[in-house]
């Protein structure tokens, strides 16, 4: 399995010869989509689902697109190639078994609905929490991207994440908007913190 990491939130995900992208949003490369298979969406927001590019992949090459039931109305022309996932359920996505957890995005604010959130553990490995901090039950991660910038978190809760996740190695997400002063406090401190092999990935990093 070779992962790479794209700017922000998205993952590439290549196995056995397919290809699965996950949350390709609006700060992501548009060389995440080339190839891909299929598509996971962790939710709505814009820096997580770019739907112009989600689009112009297709009019390219079909693919799957799986996501929470609540993004049909987002998704236009690409709603055609949509598959709704509820949290639990596993599935198939470009030849590779992933699981649904989870089901809300963290709160930003009271004031402010929740929407829906899915993270996916991909071939029980590779774990994409979207803007979330749920934990999987019963099994072990190898693989955790962990959220480390949001208006939904403070470092202390994405410390406590990693730990309660306890994979072998952890990798940085959700870090589109820190500049670099925000990111080398943020890294010191979650390397420092956790006991795993944590790192921030430069975007377009590729890795075993």
């Amino acid at each position: 399995m070779r992962l790479t990491k794209y700017t922000h939130s998205c993952v590439r995900i290549e196995h056995d010869g397919g290809v699965l992208v996950i949350d390709p949003g609006m700060f992501a490369e548009p060389a995440a989509l080339d190839g891909a298979d299929a598509v996971l969406i962790t939710h709505e927001h814009p820096d997580h689902l770019d739907v112009e590019a989600l689009t112009a992949q297709l009019d390219r090459r079909p693919l799957t697109v799986f996501g929470h039931s609540t993004l049909i109305d987002r998704l236009g022309a690409a709603a055609a190639a949509f598959t709704p996932v509820e949290p639990g359920e596993s599935f198939t996505a470009a030849g590779v078994p992933v699981r649904a957890y989870g089901g809300a995005h963290a709160v930003i604010h009271p004031d402010i609905p929740r929407i829906a959130n899915l993270a996916y553990l991909v071939d029980d490995r590779v774990y994409h929490p979207g803007d979330s901090l749920v934990a999987p039950e019963d099994t072990e991660v190898e693989t955790l991207f962990v959220p480390i910038h949001a208006p939904w978190l403070k470092i202390s809760e994405a410390v406590d994440f990693v730990r309660a996740v306890a994979p072998r190695r952890a990798f940085a997400l959700h870090d589109g908007l820190l500049n670099d002063a925000g990111l080398q406090f943020t890294n010191a401190n979650l390397a420092r913190l956790t006991d795993c092999g944590y790192t921030r990935l430069d975007p377009g990093t590729r890795l075993d």
